[in-house]
């Protein structure tokens, strides 16, 4: 062509010939320098060793299985190196049964060492296949045991719920939080401004106003680049910590139907892109969500949540991190924790100053800023658990109207707690997942041990209803979930509820009645002495604090310090002891019960407990993996509940007890204390009688009792002991 007769044609072909020429000979390269099918099962090889490596299991699974499929040299050390490899990987991802039939063949290899490692490493599997089989059919036994009646679901999604009214609102509670914090920013600014500015005598090295405005400015700057950073760093984290395994929408959907359909849904109604999805090996279930923006957000779950869960109640969960999303919660909860650490830096920033400066008068000024800050800071906390528990109850209903089903969710709430509650049991060490992540799963594991318990022994779902009255009644309740990222389980399961009458359908717990349960509730018992007994649960730390304040100012005015001593002392002693005699009143004759009537106690308190005693068995320690904790996991026919140790010895003792701890392990016995009930219930061990005659004393009342009247005999004696030993000082 390049000789082509007419000119234009041999151009061309003289310019486009060298670039052919150069295509065909970089193609011949490339295909001289491609793998060989030997060197491609050597990276399969390869592959399967990293992704073991890592605890990428099924990646590791996927590549050494191909690896077997293509070898053709079944007597190669490859070959065999890859099936030891692949009975690591099956270990890895529960898969016992394969791994333990591939070892079974190994036993008939003719490699010595091969023939060796699978006769030493098949009878652990042989235990562990009987395990897993075991807890297989006990679960599934236990399952349709308690399995309770489900309650229907409305046809037609995306109807729209009123929310209910004790849910607040979002969009309220995200601008009076922000507009709180930033007007506390304001504050504290105005209030240096106004300090610095008003005393021309004070010298600084520098202008203090621009220091902080520096650093306010680097914080502000720093919380953007991790806003956008975070997803990443989460990512490289989650993979670190738990092994998280990133999977596309179709496994998810291959898992679980419904919850393939949801995210579909609701990424095309709200035009945003396909979360990025993860699962993690580990039975406890649960479920979070992070991310910086909507498009590019992370949906993570746990293995366990496909093992108790039915596949409408994970479809729920997986739209109620969806209403995380779809609400921008990443956006305001970054928003508020930079406000707040604002606020935090100027409390420091007042600190400083307070150190900096020789003025007495401004002094005073910049001590009242820095108290005022470190108030707005302890506040701003409050704010955001707030901001968080409404964000929940918002997620909850946004997964109501998208899935129709707030049943669905209701069970969901309820077997995840049953869940952790039989993980944690089965436990020899604690989850570093769902410690690790309370505070953005969907369920606070702390409060697990009510509902899972009550779903454990339940045969419908009015008697796990009972337990509810407690989250919905007592005023304890409320304030321990001023402290709480999570609602208390039983408001969530009513907001639910509130949908399912709206759209028509009979609730999964008939809250209604529980609710009318509530009302006949004693009021008196409830609410007469709530106030009292709120100060008597913090005397130590009030009474302490006010004799603090009260002996400085009277030490002051009489300008006598040994008035501070004696009372600041005498205080600490007081308050002490006050809490004492209610918390652990004199002994009456401890009342039989069992854990389940006791969690059904709507009058139950954390400070005014109930001398009882249950019969069951000691099944663990109350922190599994901790071989020096004192506390113990105690279980009878209805429930679990902590038992807590105190030795006479203090610290030590308790350490010494938490040494020998293992040996009560599967003892039968009587446990005698005090119950009390918080987010999480618990009892105060006074005595443990075990079926072999042993016998374990617990001294909760001994300490507070030392420490109380150390302290008022050090309130009188300490001024005495000064003045003697100045005295002495003086005659020398």
């Amino acid at each position: 062509m390049a000789k082509y007769e007419q000119s234009q044609v041999a151009s061309w072909a003289e310019k486009i010939l060298p670039k052919l020429i150069a295509q065909r000979q970089t193609e011949l390269q490339a295909k001289k320098n491609s793998p060989k099918p030997a060197k491609q099962k050597d990276f399969l090889l390869e592959a399967g060793k990293q992704a073991l490596k890592q605890r990428r299991y099924s990646d590791a699974v996927q590549a050494l299985e191909e690896f077997l499929k293509t070898c053709e040299q079944q007597n190669s050390n490859e070959y065999s190196q890859a099936q030891i490899l692949l009975i690591k990987a099956w270990k890895g991802s529960g898969e016992l049964e394969k791994a333990h039939s591939l070892c079974q063949q190994l036993l008939e290899s003719s490699d010595p060492l091969v023939k060796s490692w699978a006769e030493q490493t098949l009878p652990s599997l042989v235990v562990r296949v009987k395990s897993q089989k075991g807890e297989r059919e006990e679960s599934s036994q236990k399952q349709q045991q308690i399995r309770l009646p489900k309650a229907g679901r409305a046809i037609k999604t995306g109807v729209k719920l009123t929310i209910a009214r004790f849910a607040g609102n979002l969009g309220l509670a995200s601008i009076f939080t922000i507009s709180l914090l930033l007007g506390m920013v304001f504050v504290l600014c105005l209030e240096f401004t106004y300090i610095v500015k008003s005393e021309n005598s004070i010298t600084f090295s520098q202008n203090p106003i621009n220091e902080m405005g520096i650093a306010i400015a680097l914080t502000i700057l720093f919380n953007i680049i991790i806003f956008f950073l975070s997803p990443i760093l989460m990512d490289i984290t989650q993979e670190f910590l738990y092994g998280t395994q990133w999977v596309t929408l179709a496994q998810i959907e291959r898992r679980s139907p419904e919850a393939g359909r949801v995210i579909r849904q609701v990424c095309k109604q709200k035009n945003i892109e396909h979360p990025r999805l993860g699962i993690i090996n580990d039975q406890n279930p649960t479920a979070f969500t992070y991310g910086s923006l909507p498009n590019n957000a992370r949906i993570v779950v746990s293995e366990g949540l496909f093992t108790y869960l039915d596949d409408d109640e994970i479809a729920t969960v997986y739209a109620h991190e969806l209403g995380h999303i779809v609400h921008w919660d990443f956006v305001i909860i970054s928003l508020v924790v930079t406000l707040l650490q604002i606020i935090y830096l100027i409390y420091r920033f007042a600190n400083y100053l307070h150190n900096s400066i020789d003025n007495n008068q401004v002094k005073r000024a910049v001590q009242t800023a820095a108290t005022t800050a470190y108030f707005f800071y302890e506040f701003g906390n409050y704010l955001i658990l707030y901001l968080s528990r409404t964000r929940e109850y918002f997620a909850d209903h946004f997964a109501a109207e998208v899935t129709g089903n707030p049943n669905g969710l209701s069970r969901a709430l309820v077997k995840i707690a049953y869940g952790l509650v039989q993980e944690g049991n089965r436990a020899q060490k604690p989850s570093t997942l769902i410690q690790g992540i309370r505070a953005l799963g969907i369920y606070d594991h702390k409060a697990a041990a009510i509902s899972g318990t009550a779903y454990s022994i339940a045969s419908n779902p009015q008697e796990i209803g009972k337990i509810f009255l407690w989250d919905m009644f007592n005023p304890w309740g409320w304030w321990m979930e001023l402290s709480s990222t999570h609602p208390l389980t039983g408001k969530r399961i009513r907001a639910l509820s509130t949908y399912a009458e709206q759209l028509g359908l009979e609730t999964e717990f008939d809250m209604a009645r529980v609710v009318r349960e509530g009302k006949k509730l004693s009021k008196k018992r409830l609410y007469g002495s709530f106030l009292f007994d709120m100060f008597i649960y913090r005397a130590d730390w009030l009474i302490g604090v006010s004799g603090l304040i009260g002996s400085l100012w009277l030490s002051v005015f009489t300008r006598n310090w040994q008035i501070f001593f004696f009372l600041w002392f005498s205080s600490i002693g007081i308050g002490i002891l006050l809490k004492n005699i209610f918390m652990f009143p004199q002994l009456p004759k401890a009342a039989e019960c069992d854990i389940m009537k006791l969690m059904c106690d709507p009058y139950a308190s954390p400070l005014r407990g109930r001398f009882v005693q249950l019969q069951g068995q000691v099944i663990g320690r109350g922190d599994a993996g901790y071989k020096l904790g004192s506390e113990l996991k105690f279980q009878d026919q209805t429930g679990c509940i902590l038992l807590r140790f105190k030795s006479r010895l203090g610290g030590l003792g308790n350490l010494l007890f938490g040494a020998m701890a293992d040996s009560l392990i599967g003892s039968q016995g009587v446990a005698i204390g005090w119950f009390r009930r918080g987010v999480t219930p618990w009892m105060d061990l006074f005595k443990l009688k075990l079926e072999n005659g042993m016998v374990v004393n617990s001294y909760p009342r001994f300490w507070n009792l030392v420490i109380g009247f150390g302290a008022i005999i050090l309130g009188w004696t300490f001024p005495v002991m000064i003045q003697m030993m100045f005295r002495g000082m003086a005659g020398a």
